[in-house]
C-alpha cells in the first residue's frame, strides 16, 4: 500500500523536531585556589658599631646611627610590632669606676622619622633617655608584609666628673 505524500512529509518534520539537541550551558564556573605564603618572619637590623663625636666633661657627644630596619615578612592579618631600644651596657672606659661610667640617664635617643616605609602606618617613639627600655618605632595597625627604617640620633651628656678615655657602651634594638 502506498501512503499519500502528505503523510510522509509530516512524519519527517516531526522526527527532525524531536532530534534537536538540549540547550547547551552558556557559562561554567571554575573554583580556583592558591596559597599566600609567608616568606620569612620578622627581623631587625642595626649597625654593628657607631662612633659619636668627641666631647669634654660637661659637654655632649652626639651622632646619628646608620639605618635601623624592621622587616616584617610574616604575611599576618594583624602584623603589629614594637621595636625597642635599650642601653644594655653603660658607656665605660678604663676600669669602669663611677668616674669612668656613663649610664642610660645621660644617654638620649631620638628615633627621628621613618625612612623608606613599606605598607605603613608606622609611629616613631618619643625622644627620651635610655634610663629604661624605650619604644623606637612601632606598627599598631595593618596587615601583610611591611618594613621601615630610621636613623636615630644618640647623644651622651658627659658628666663633669668623667675622666678622659674612649668610652664604649652597647645599644640593643629588639622587635617583638
Amino acid at each position: 500500500m502506498r501512503l499519500p505524500r502528505l503523510f510522509i512529509a509530516c512524519a519527517v518534520v516531526v522526527t527532525a523536531a524531536s532530534a534537536q539537541p538540549a540547550a547547551a550551558d552558556t557559562t561554567q564556573d571554575t573554583t580556583t585556589t592558591f596559597a599566600v605564603t609567608a616568606t620569612d618572619g620578622i627581623n631587625i637590623t642595626a649597625p654593628a658599631s657607631a662612633t659619636l663625636t668627641d666631647a669634654a666633661p660637661g659637654a655632649t657627644a652626639t651622632g646619628q646611627l646608620t639605618a635601623i630596619r624592621v622587616n616584617d615578612q610574616r604575611s599576618a592579618l594583624d602584623s603589629n610590632w614594637t621595636a625597642t631600644v635599650s642601653l644594655t651596657t653603660p658607656f665605660t672606659t678604663g676600669g669602669g669606676t663611677a668616674s669612668e661610667t656613663i649610664g642610660g640617664a645621660n644617654v638620649d635617643y631620638d628615633p627621628g622619622t621613618e625612612v623608606n616605609p613599606v605598607n605603613g602606618p608606622f609611629t616613631a617613639g618619643s625622644a627620651a633617655t635610655l634610663a629604661a627600655t624605650r619604644t623606637a618605632f612601632s606598627r599598631t595597625s595593618g596587615s601583610g608584609d611591611n618594613a621601615v627604617s630610621w636613623t636615630p640620633t644618640v647623644s651622651v651628656r658627659v658628666p663633669a666628673n668623667a675622666v678622659a678615655g674612649t668610652y664604649t657602651g652597647t645599644l640593643r634594638h629588639s622587635v617583638a
